[in-house]
């Protein structure tokens, strides 16, 4: 993560860069390696992760929900969401 310096607020992780972190606490914890306070430790960050990469993905669908909108008339506005056609 980014450094702080003296009177600067850190700057949050990046959606790519939370993801990545959140693959390898995932994949530390499968192994099953270290003292349980480690473990405990490791999915403490996993959880704290897991919420900012939701955070970044609203987010994202916000602003595409809000392109979508823009680009199309007031009769045709889409709202973003999945399809369960399934």
């Amino acid at each position: 993560m980014p450094s702080k310096r003296a009177g600067e607020k850190a700057t949050e992780p990046t959606f790519e860069e939370s993801y990545a972190r959140l693959t390898e606490v995932v994949g530390k914890l499968e192994a099953g390696e270290g003292t349980l306070t480690e473990r405990t430790a490791l999915f403490e960050e996993g959880v704290r992760l897991a919420g900012l990469c939701s955070e970044h993905l609203d987010s994202i669908e916000k602003k595409v929900e809000i392109l979508l909108r823009a680009g199309a008339k007031d009769e045709e506005r889409v709202p973003f969401e999945e399809d369960d056609e399934d």
